[in-house]
C-alpha cells in the first residue's frame, strides 16, 4: 500500500500537507489562551503560553493578566517551542520545493527529516517546561486543567515526529518512488502432457 500511494505523484503531496497542518495547530497553541484553565465554575483562570489570566470577581468579566516573561521558565518555554515552530515553517518550505522539482533528490529530503527531529526535540522541550514549573512556581486555586490550546501544541508536535520517520525512510523507497522496479507478473503456461495448467514466474 505504500508503494503504491508513493508511486503516485499526487500522493506524495500528502506529506507537505501535513506539514501545513502542524504549523496550522503551532499557530492555535501560539495564540491560544487555554494552555492552562478552570476545570470547573466558576471559571477564574486562563493561561496561555505568554500570560496567565486571572478573573478578579466571579461576578465580573474583567481579567487580570501577568505576563509569564517575568519568568525565566516562561520565557525559555516559549522561546524553545517558538523557535521549534519556526523551523517547522523552514521545513515547510523546503518540502514544497522538494516535491515541486522534478528531480526528487532523495539526500535533500532525509535532510528535511533531520531537521524535523529538532523541531520536535524544541517543541517538547517547551511543552515539557511549561506545565512542570507553571504548578511549581505560580500559586493555583480550586481544580485547573491542561487545556485545548496545550493539547493543539502536543497533536502539532506528534505530527512532526510522524512525518520526520516518513521524510527519514523516503529514500529507502527510492526505486519504487521513481518507477525503477519492474514488475513481476505471474503467467499461466498450458503443460500438455499433465493435462493442465502449471503456474510459472517471469521476470519482464
Amino acid at each position: 500500500m505504500v508503494t503504491c500511494s508513493l508511486a503516485c505523484w499526487r500522493c506524495r503531496w500528502l506529506l507537505p500537507l501535513l506539514l501545513g497542518l502542524a504549523i496550522i495547530l503551532g499557530i492555535i497553541a501560539l495564540a491560544g489562551r487555554g494552555w492552562l484553565e478552570s476545570a470547573e465554575e466558576p471559571y477564574v483562570r486562563q493561561a496561555s503560553l505568554w500570560w496567565d489570566c486571572i478573573k478578579a470577581n466571579e461576578n465580573d468579566n474583567s481579567w487580570g493578566c501577568n505576563s509569564l516573561m517575568n519568568y525565566s521558565w516562561g520565557r525559555a518555554a516559549a522561546a524553545t517551542y517558538l523557535v521549534g515552530f519556526v523551523i517547522l515553517c523552514i521545513c515547510f518550505c523546503l518540502a514544497i520545493i522538494a516535491f515541486s522539482i522534478d528531480i526528487l533528490r532523495f539526500n535533500f529530503v532525509r535532510g528535511i527529516g533531520g531537521l524535523l527531529f529538532v523541531v520536535a526535540v524544541f517543541q517538547i522541550l517547551g511543552l515539557v517546561i511549561y506545565p512542570v514549573m507553571f504548578t511549581e512556581d505560580i500559586p493555583l486555586t480550586g481544580s485547573n486543567m491542561f487545556s485545548w490550546a496545550y493539547g493543539f501544541g502536543w497533536a502539532s508536535t506528534i505530527i512532526v515526529i510522524g512525518c520526520a520517520f516518513f521524510f527519514c525512510c523516503l529514500p529507502n523507497w527510492e526505486d519504487e518512488v521513481l518507477g525503477n522496479i519492474k514488475p513481476y507478473p505471474i503467467y499461466n503456461s498450458y503443460n500438455g502432457g499433465g493435462g493442465g495448467y502449471s503456474g510459472t514466474i517471469e521476470r519482464v
